[in-house]
């Protein structure tokens, strides 16, 4: 036998020898101990990669080879809400069951809805069958795995810190309204704004030529106002911050501003030529967007040509508008695919963005997270794109398949949901900043307009609530058409 191959051969043996037992070799083995190998030096290595066995563990490694491919696609095929309360009991189940017989060495179940839904053992995983160095940790009987004999519990010490772990509830989504009111005459139309409720539970909806109040405490129907006799038709709503007032826009341009409580017009502001499809009031400021390109912006305190602000940068009908939440910028979307960011000591704009690719309405500015602003584009686009307005600088873009009408923000949770029109016609709720479908929505509720004439309300974000607020679960901070 060749002299090198039999010294590493030998080498080989009582390195595996003396991993696997603690009783040295007898004779010319000995002279070859662990701490003269070069293999164990991590500054010198053997020419020949032969995995070590030692501490291997190959019956779990294996197991979770397959175990995290089925992982990836299940996640895959869960995104859509379907799983239930029996997924986390199953994954607990499968821990218990690796502990007990793999000696896995898993304490805790990681929450099934969070992105990566893999068990988390107590010690580290090894991705791979083979290692080619030399473990510095010896698997031990008192690594955790073990019952000791004083224990009560017929199962091991890790298994007892699983079963203990506090279980997160699973959030349910209705893939059903729990609530539908006929909405005779609602107008199917992606550039009109004609659904929206206000600060105090009431819901204002133009229908036809007329606008109607629902109140979500009592139930009650209201009829606000009728502009049949002028000729004219609603084209968008928008309830002031306090609630106490309704702005209505026509298709003749006319903006009239009407006190719900007595039901009476308050004023008509003319200025618009053409339709005005999209509003948004800034404490006593709106502003309104036509189709003749131009964003008017008023005071409703003053007479209308002394705060007058005419606000001119798109080439085509202005359909979405929103306030920051600290009402110190305006952003409009466009037919023209312009997202356009204003202020209030300039009338241009003073951001533009132009990676839409069709119309842009769906606006929503984030309330976590200062100038962080969300837009969604039309049927052309059907991207939803994250915006730094304080540097300018684009952030995330995501492709959501349909037609983007809406976005809104959730005061609670950092999520958004997001509405949709041509062709899936669906309603998707994301976990920002990953951009991952939320499992299960369930809580506050929306209201989406649709084309078969009829009202749906949607159970949507967390329960969680500030103390302050009102606890219906009605009570709605957002517009959603």
């Amino acid at each position: 036998m060749d002299q090198d191959y039999e010294s590493r051969l030998l080498r080989q043996i009582n390195i595996h020898n003396a991993n696997a037992s603690p009783v040295k070799s007898p004779g010319a083995l000995r002279a070859l101990s662990p701490a003269s190998s070069p293999l164990s030096s991590p500054s010198k290595h053997g020419d020949r990669f032969i995995p070590s066995r030692a501490g291997a563990n190959w019956s779990v490694n294996f197991h979770r080879i397959n175990e995290i491919e089925k992982s990836h696609n299940q996640n895959r095929k869960t995104k859509d809400g379907t799983a239930d309360s029996n997924k986390a009991d199953g994954l607990a189940y499968s821990a218990l069951l690796k502990n007990e017989l793999l000696g896995a060495g898993i304490d805790k179940v990681q929450d099934p809805q969070s992105e990566d839904r893999r068990l988390q053992p107590s010690t580290p995983t090894r991705r791979s069958l083979f290692k080619y160095s030399l473990s510095t940790k010896r698997f031990l009987e008192e690594d955790g795995n073990a019952v000791s004999p004083y224990s009560l519990s017929p199962v091991s010490s890790n298994s007892q810190k699983l079963l203990r772990s506090p279980r997160k509830p699973m959030r349910k989504i209705s893939k059903i309204p729990f609530k539908v009111l006929d909405a005779p005459e609602l107008q199917d139309d992606f550039y009109l704004n004609l659904v929206d409720w206000s600060s105090l539970n009431v819901l204002s909806v133009g229908l036809g030529t007329c606008v109607y109040l629902w109140s979500a405490c009592t139930s009650q129907v209201t009829r606000l106002c009728d502009l049949s006799v002028e000729g004219d038709s609603v084209t968008s709503v928008g309830w002031s911050e306090r609630g106490n007032l309704v702005a209505v826009g026509t298709h003749k341009g006319y903006v009239q501003i009407w006190d719900s409580a007595a039901g009476k017009k308050l004023s008509a502001l003319e200025g618009h030529t053409a339709r005005v499809g999209a509003l948004a009031w800034n404490a006593d400021q709106l502003s309104s967007g036509s189709r003749d390109r131009v964003i008017l912006q008023r005071d409703i305190r003053a007479p209308p040509l002394q705060s007058e602000r005419r606000l001119q940068g798109h080439r085509q009908e202005v359909c979405g508008l929103k306030w920051s939440t600290d009402h110190q910028l305006l952003a409009s979307g466009g037919n023209d695919n312009k997202l356009l960011v204003w202020n209030h000591s300039s009338v241009l704009p003073m951001q533009q963005y132009t990676e839409h690719l069709a119309a842009v309405k769906a606006i929503a500015w984030s309330p976590h997270q200062h100038g962080l602003l969300a837009s969604g584009g039309g049927t052309a686009d059907r991207c939803i794109r994250f915006w730094n307005t304080l540097t300018g600088q684009p952030l995330y873009c995501t492709d959501t398949g349909s037609q983007v009408c809406n976005l809104a923000w959730s005061k609670h949770t950092n999520e958004l949901v997001s509405t949709h029109g041509y062709s899936q016609n669906q309603i998707l709720v994301w976990k920002y900043p990953s951009l991952t479908q939320a499992m299960s929505p369930d809580g506050e509720a929306i209201v989406t307009g649709a084309g078969d004439e009829t009202l749906r309300f949607w159970n949507v974000f967390s329960k969680m609530r500030s103390t302050k607020e009102s606890v219906s679960v009605l009570n709605l901070f957002t517009r959603i058409r």
